[in-house]
């Protein structure tokens, strides 16, 4: 392209394409801002939603409890839609986004469920950046809002559940780090100097013990999860906590379905007791979409319209996605159920948002952000990030005899088959918008083998009909080497609809050991899902030689995927789910949402925290081309656990045992973390990642603790991650990883009551992965003589 037409072109995107069509409040074209204190950006942001919300009338004020709030003419303030969605890119599934011509499409990452596999906080968070300056662009052209409900940070409890794609998988500590990250992305305050001002706003979802759409007739809106007390505090919990605490996150959703029988937007205990007031939530709480309006039809949960947006409002429900509060409120509050104060205050909460958002201080040109055009959506680095997190995710699962990688050079006949081995929309997942571009696998590996011979096997995913694998195993049988692509798409895993099984859907089985046996060359295996898939059957068919799991790999999945299985790129992706056998599903239903084992009940338990049965693929599970060790360079030998000089010990809940068969270990000892010094707790794991192999690769090391097995504590896991950091390793080099813990989040145990307790005594760190060999370290937990002399 020459430098002439380069320049005209920017000059059209410059000139023609309008910078801002964006409506803002506080024009002062259409009102006298010197006379509104909403307007005055000197303030702080709680005087002027206070002075704003003061000028309006009640029905103005349930107008702009809901999503699609109206525009109040009369002081400038246009209307706003709040419901955006980014959970992997700048999504068009809620209203507040659109495409067109100026901006048709923005940066599709990978599934979060994939992204996750990579282990990587850095890219979370770069990939939250990328997304929010997509978004700010796309604010700016008017295409966008600026409040986006994503991430969903609930834990992938059970491998059936629809929706585990959009998770970051099924350890809580994953997706706490998941979710403070990509929130911390998105948000990306501080390019003014105002630490308080958002780049876009986040939202945590969905709140809590959420994770059943439609299983078996049982759906999402009549739901009553059941969760004792030490559930909700080590597994559904923590990831909220962290994502208000830690990430700073502006709005948490509360979900459809009932905890312990109370609905969750409807749960005072829950919102303003927990959210609110314990974490101390900077931002508005609104509802899953309709929730109000589903726990007054649905279950009949109140009597009344009116007491259901009371019940809402005092619990700490600010908006309503739905238009439940914008019928009823006004009712609601001239039948004196509730006071006008609480739907100030959730107002007050909503507005303060906005305004650290910069909606109200007037033309957004002049903004930090308003600098951001078009033409910074869909640029190269941006398309260049979500292939690196698409190949940093995938997982190599099996290589036998280091079959891979394959080399080009010589493959001369490469047959691609399966139902997802031409896929685009696929690939994207849920909640995902218009995709700068696709590549499929067959794309992908068009560019490294110059014939490749393609057949879909099945109709698709379903593999109802098995008329087309005759023609695909007579293509495989030509070719030198077969890479079959199968699993899931949206038709089988999906919001509202959860699978019922882990095994291949329809004829894909026949698919795979048809083509198999008619190779004549290798066949790689390559999984297309989010949900695990008992493929034990492939795992034996000899000509079967690597299997590879690729998620919803995002728009740049079909290159990921050639760049992998060609040597360009050495995998480094770790399951972040168990992959159970099939017979799991026999052993207990969704529907019980239990995470320890239960032998009264011949409950097997889930995760790889409780699960101890046998299994496809361990947690962590995954292969690299090159041959990494690890070797311990520093960890604690005895921690101290020191006294909080701000709280009194109860010594009713401390109890002093002991332990004779080791003398070396301090006296046994539960102490509840309130009582403890936790910030003086912090201690750094190093550990050395040496390459032996002949090939650069990134190497991801995992932290496990095993605590103390006693009678006295029911419930500690088998094994629990406490830590993980990814390194980049040339081939013969070594690199430092270092895995920082603090005792009270990394060593403490939930009780059956819900308290955080740490026991003294030996503990144990387990450094690696089912893969690859463990190094092991044992440690001392003790009580310095404050807290003994508290003992009873």
């Amino acid at each position: 392209m020459s430098s002439l037409l380069r320049f005209f072109l920017f000059f059209l995107t410059f000139f023609l394409v309008p910078y801002t069509t964006q409506q803002f409040a506080c024009n002062k074209r259409e009102v006298d801002v010197k006379r509104l204190s909403f307007c005055n950006k000197s303030l702080p942001y709680s005087v002027r939603a206070k002075d704003l919300v003061s000028r309006l009338s009640l029905n103005e004020k349930a107008e702009q409890l809901v999503n699609s709030a109206r525009g109040i003419p009369r002081l400038g303030v246009p209307a706003y839609e709040w419901w955006s969605e980014a959970l992997h890119g700048v999504s068009n599934t809620g209203p507040g986004v659109r495409f067109n011509g100026t901006i048709p499409g923005a940066t599709s990452f990978p599934a979060v469920i994939l992204s996750a596999a990579s282990f990587n906080a850095s890219l979370w968070y770069k990939m939250g950046q990328v997304v929010s300056t997509e978004a700010r662009a796309m604010y700016n052209a008017g295409l966008a809002g600026l409040t986006y409900w994503s991430p969903n940070v609930n834990v992938y409890r059970d491998p059936r559940w629809g929706r585990g794609q959009e998770t970051p998988g099924e350890d809580p500590l994953v997706v706490s780090k998941y979710a403070v990250n990509y929130v911390r992305g998105l948000q990306e305050v501080d390019i003014s100097g105002n630490r308080n001002m958002l780049k876009v706003s986040s939202c945590c979802k969905h709140y809590t013990a959420y994770d059943l759409d439609n299983w078996k007739g049982v759906d999402r809106f009549h739901f009553d999860a059941k969760v004792s007390k030490q559930d909700l505090e080590d597994t559904y919990q923590p990831p909220f906590k962290s994502c208000v605490e830690k990430g700073r996150v502006s709005s948490v959703m509360c979900s459809y379905n009932r905890v312990n029988g109370i609905p969750t937007c409807a749960d005072p205990n829950l919102l303003k007791g927990i959210v609110r007031e314990q974490w101390n939530l900077n931002g508005y709480v609104v509802t899953d979409c309709d929730s109000i309006q589903v726990f007054y039809e649905s279950i009949n949960y109140t009597a009344s319209p009116e007491d259901a947006v009371a019940l809402a409002l005092k619990a700490g429900v600010n908006m309503n996605c739905g238009d439940f509060l914008r019928k009823y409120t006004v009712r609601t509050v001239n039948e004196r159920k509730v006071e006008e104060s609480v739907v100030d205050q959730a107002l007050i909460y909503n507005y303060i948002v906005l305004m650290r958002l910069g909606f109200f201080d007037g033309d957004p040109r002049k903004h930090p952000f308003g600098k951001l055009r078009p033409s910074d959506v869909c640029t190269k680095d941006h398309k260049k990030l979500a292939l690196d997190a698409a190949k940093q995710g995938i997982v190599l699962l099996e290589n036998k005899g280091s079959t891979l990688p394959l080399s080009s050079k010589y493959v001369r006949k490469l047959a691609v088959i399966g139902p997802n081995a031409n896929a685009t929309k696929t690939m994207l997942s849920n909640y995902a918008g218009v995709p700068c571009k696709y590549t499929s696998p067959l794309q992908g590996f068009q560019k490294y083998v110059k014939r490749v011979y393609y057949k879909s096997g099945c109709q698709d995913v379903k593999c109802q009909d098995k008329s087309s694998i005759k023609a695909a195993a007579k293509v495989a049988a030509a070719a030198d080497v077969v890479v079959l692509v199968v699993g899931l798409d949206q038709s089988v895993e999906a919001e509202g609809l959860d699978r019922v099984n882990l095994t291949l859907p329809g004829y894909q089985k026949s698919l795979v050991e048809k083509v198999t046996n008619a190779a004549k060359g290798k066949v790689i295996l390559v999984i297309m899902s989010a949900g695990p898939i008992d493929v034990s059957f492939a795992i034996k068919l000899k000509k079967i030689r690597a299997i590879l799991w690729v998620g919803y790999p995002g728009q740049e999945g079909g290159e990921a995927i050639a760049q992998v299985v060609f040597g360009y790129h050495n995998p480094s992706g770790r399951t972040p789910v168990t992959w159970y056998r099939k017979e799991y599903v026999d052993l207990i239903p969704m529907t019980n949402m239990n995470m320890r084992k239960d032998r009264s009940r011949r409950l097997p338990g889930r995760t790889y925290r409780f699960f101890t049965g046998k299994t496809v693929y361990e947690f962590g599970h995954g292969l690299s081309y090159t041959t990494f060790i690890k070797f311990l360079i520093h960890a604690p030998s005895k921690i101290t656990i020191k006294r909080s000089f701000e709280q009194n010990f109860n010594n009713t809940s401390n109890q002093t045992l002991f332990l004779p068969t080791d003398k070396q270990a301090d006296d046994k000892m539960i102490i509840d973390v309130s009582e403890v010094n936790c910030k003086k707790l912090d201690y750094a794991v190093a550990i050395g990642v040496k390459n032996e192999g002949k090939m650069d690769g990134g190497h991801v090391v995992l932290v496990f603790w095993k605590p103390p097995v006693w009678s006295e504590f029911k419930g500690a896991p088998n094994i629990q991650l406490v830590g993980f950091e990814r390194v980049e390793v040339k081939a013969g080099k070594t690199e430092l990883a270092v895995v920082k813990v603090n005792v009270c989040e990394a060593f403490s145990l939930v009780n059956e009551q819900g308290d955080r307790k740490l026991v003294t005594g030996r503990h144990e760190l387990v450094i690696g992965s089912p893969s690859e060999k463990w190094l092991s370290h044992k440690f001392t937990l003790r009580a310095d003589e404050t807290i003994k002399d508290h003992q009873i």
